[in-house]
């Protein structure tokens, strides 16, 4: 990430509304196979959850911690401001999430109903808010990217987001349709679970926009967020049901393929 390389704070903003918008559209297209086919083997979704996580774990490393770092030092120097900059906006972002995660109800894949009153919703409405939970700070770290000005960063975590946010969407979809919903609802609420993604990309965005002082933290607690997402969720539910081989292979493809999308267009 190359802080040198910014356009007028304004343009920015949009462009994090914009590259997340598109980012969060891709949770609609990943899904289109649930409309067209059969469904996939639950190795492949597990297969392809795992390279969504391994996206996830790249682009909260080299995307934005290294960043993050990089932004802190030309800032204050090198030292120790830096590294604890970067500590704690992670711990913010995993604490954030995890605040998230006991207060509103929502339903998760592995543990089932979670949060407060989550009995007396139906169980669409709680994987609607379970997604929405995990696609905030994907849409943050798209926002923050393009809102600290560096336009060729921003462009590759709307890349690598998008790429991750295709199998999400599938698996969102396969989940429904798993409870009984037909496969146009199930597409309807896995294309609409991808939206809150520009909401919280124009948040990022704009925070960041307002004092470059905010983009270290920014970028970290994203990073942060995402985290605890890979952990939380997505990892327990790929090895769910024993395809642990095939979800650590999609992993790795998945963290290698995000960190050469950044490394080759930094």
């Amino acid at each position: 990430m190359h802080l040198g390389r910014t356009v007028f704070p304004m343009n920015n903003v949009m462009l994090g509304f914009v590259g997340s918008l598109a980012a969060g559209l891709m949770t609609a297209l990943g899904a289109v196979p649930i409309l067209i086919g059969k469904p996939i083997a639950r190795q492949w979704n597990d297969a392809l959850l795992g390279f969504a996580a391994g996206v996830m774990l790249a682009a909260s490393f080299f995307s934005l911690i290294i960043p993050s770092i990089e932004a802190s030092t030309a800032l204050y120097g090198a030292g120790a401001i830096p590294a604890l900059i970067a500590a704690a906006g992670i711990i913010l972002g995993v604490a954030t999430i995890y605040l998230l995660d006991e207060s509103i109800p929502h339903q998760h894949f592995i543990s089932g109903r979670e949060g407060p009153d989550a009995i007396r919703l139906s169980k669409i409405w709680l994987f609607v808010l379970a997604i929405t939970l995990h696609n905030i700070p994907e849409g943050m770290a798209v926002g923050i990217g393009f809102g600290g000005g560096d336009i060729t960063a921003g462009t590759t975590l709307a890349i690598g987001i998008g790429l991750q946010n295709a199998p999400e969407g599938l698996a969102v979809a396969l989940a429904l349709r798993s409870e009984g919903y037909s496969k146009f609802y199930a597409f309807a609420i896995a294309g609409l679970s991808g939206l809150v993604e520009p909401v919280a990309g124009l948040f990022g965005a704009g925070a960041v926009g307002i004092s470059q002082s905010m983009l270290p933290w920014g970028l970290t607690f994203a990073a942060g967020a995402m985290i605890y997402v890979i952990s939380h969720e997505i990892i327990p539910e790929t090895h769910r049901h024993g395809h642990q081989k095939a979800a650590t292979a999609g992993l790795t493809i998945g963290l290698v393929l995000m960190m050469f999308l950044d490394v080759t267009f930094a």
